[in-house]
């Protein structure tokens, strides 16, 4: 292996393939695999949820982990865990096996996503670090596309079931992170990162814009592949096809769009995204033909790439000793509505599925307001933008 390989680039391009890879099985097979299997309602699924995203709100613990563990190495671990969890997942289908499955799964994603993140803002100039997050993407669709694909040709055309799908992308997956531990050397980091949480009130519009964002992400993720599957009768197969042409928009499109986002900055991404998203949860509300909900559905994952510039705004106003600590600080706040709003919703889901998207577009509404507040060169001491006279007044840190 060429030292040119062994990069911390490659490092990160390699977690960008290999998370995909088990995830992306994992949540193609999940609702066909939890009604077929388990017999789960909307109530159950939404408990399964609001348990997947317990990892994800306890993602600042990470922040103590590095105290006995190098970053680089921790994502690996990471790595390992979330391959293990989906491999054993066909094994336990039942509620209380998948619910065990799901948290083990979920430990490793959320603490690798928490550290691919600090990882990629502390060892990227910020220059790059739109463009290199469009291209880690792109990767990412790349992996997604091959285990769609993979998904679909095992189940419609294989009729392989279940359980040895689960096993073969997640023992890729460990198989994966077993080569990095042994392949890439331990990279130098960019500053010394603290090893104790960080909550700063400079940091107050990204944080907000953080909960908000995890909120109607969980909507979608819980709730619209619900809706294919339970309204329309989506198969498993026609679910990891949706899947499949919205990471093939990513592996041709996504890298670019970050590219634009560096050109046009973060405010104007943003505002782009929510109001796509408040049309596509008022068409998810609304919607009684099966096509259309797959064209909003497509629609809805489009808009994920320009979330690159919620990451960006923060990389550029941050101090560099910050990043580790925030990243699972963020992450945590991203999952406090993700903890709550599935298993609440899924009893709303009971009364009235509509409400659920509603709350969606209300959300992304919130969210677009928010956006507003960007300045135009976001950086230390000038953090928001004010619509009065001290608008372009810069702010002291604190």
């Amino acid at each position: 292996m060429t030292d040119r390989f062994r990069s911390p680039q490659t490092f990160l391009l390699l977690i960008a393939f290999a998370m995909p890879v088990a995830f992306s099985t994992w949540l193609a097979l999940l609702n066909n695999f939890a009604i077929d299997g388990a017999g789960f309602t909307g109530k159950e699924i939404g408990i399964l949820q609001s348990l997947r995203e317990v990892p994800g709100f306890l993602a600042f613990t990470a922040v103590f982990v590095l105290l006995f563990i190098r970053e680089q190495r921790f994502a690996v671990v990471s790595l390992l865990v979330l391959g293990v969890g989906v491999a054993i997942t066909g094994f336990f289908p039942a509620a209380i096996g998948l619910y065990l499955t799901t948290i083990l799964m979920s430990i490793g994603f959320h603490y690798l996503e928490t550290i691919n993140q600090s990882l990629t803002l502390q060892w990227l100039p910020k220059e790059q670090t739109a463009h290199f997050m469009g291209k880690a993407m792109a990767v990412k669709g790349a992996a997604a596309v091959l285990s769609f694909g993979g998904v679909w040709l095992l189940l419609d055309y294989f009729s392989v079931a279940y359980v040895w799908v689960y096993l073969l992308f997640g023992c890729f997956a460990v198989l994966l992170a077993i080569l990095m531990l042994m392949a890439f050397p331990q990279f130098q980091d960019g500053h010394e990162q603290h090893k104790k949480l960080i909550l700063k009130r400079r940091y107050w519009l990204f944080y907000l814009l953080t909960f908000f964002s995890g909120a109607r992400r969980q909507i979608f993720v819980v709730f619209a592949g619900f809706l294919m599957v339970e309204k329309f009768g989506y198969s498993a197969g026609q679910i990891a096809l949706l899947f499949l042409f919205n990471h093939f928009f990513n592996l041709f499109f996504a890298s670019r769009i970050g590219r634009w986002i560096g050109h046009i900055g973060e405010r104007h991404a943003l505002t782009i995204e929510y109001v796509g998203l408040f049309l596509v949860f008022t068409g998810y509300a609304l919607v009684s033909d099966a096509d259309i909900a797959a064209v909003l559905y497509v629609l809805d994952h489009l808009f994920f790439a320009f979330a690159i510039a919620i990451r960006t705004y923060f990389q550029k106003i941050a101090s560099p000793e910050d990043i580790a600590s925030t990243a699972g600080v963020s992450f945590s706040i991203n999952h406090i509505a993700a903890v709550i709003l599935p298993a609440a919703l899924g009893l709303v889901w009971l009364v009235s599925p509509a409400v659920v998207f509603y709350l969606g577009a209300a959300l992304a509404l919130a969210s677009l307001l928010l956006t507003q507040l960007i300045p135009n060169k976001p950086q230390q001491g000038n953090e928001i933008r004010w619509f009065d006279s001290a608008a372009t007044a810069q702010r002291p840190a604190s």
